[in-house]
């Protein structure tokens, strides 16, 4: 139903007309689509030269006897060791120099994202080093204890 109707704004008369949709039933008008505006594409780089082939290694003198792992003592990140799976600190260091582990128990427990992970022995054996304490901030793959 159509609807003739004068209005005065700020003493301004305007005479409109005015379609009454709410007999006929609920209206939506379609959306305007909005414009799209494409984005340039950057021409592909070149690919970089090879680098040179690098001369080969000279001979590596004969490694020293290791010192046995102490409390403390340098990460050595051997086969032994039990690494860090992801950053952290560590809250608690559950095993000593000299205890005997199974494989899965747990040897540290570290906050991340203050959330706990407990880091269990990766094999059977006896700690034979610790190359952190309570409160020590570790990098992911860092030594925590080396087993034996």
């Amino acid at each position: 139903m159509m609807r003739h109707l004068r209005i005065t704004v700020d003493g301004r008369v305007f005479d409109v007309v005015v379609e009454d949709i709410t007999e006929a039933g609920a209206y939506t008008p379609a959306p305007i689509p909005a414009p799209v505006a494409h984005a340039p594409v950057a021409a592909p780089r070149p690919a970089p030269a090879p680098a040179p082939a690098a001369p080969p290694p000279a001979a590596a003198p004969a490694p020293a006897a290791a010192a046995p792992a102490s409390k403390g003592g340098a990460p050595s990140g051997g086969a032994d060791d039990r690494l860090a799976p992801l950053a952290g600190v560590v809250l608690e260091v559950s095993v000593s120099v000299g205890d005997k582990v199974d494989v899965d128990d747990q040897v540290v427990v570290l906050e991340a994202m203050k959330m706990k992970t407990v880091i269990g022995a990766h094999k059977a054996g006896t700690v034979t080093g610790i190359h952190v304490k309570e409160g020590d901030a570790v990098d992911a793959d860092q030594p925590l204890v080396t087993i034996s």
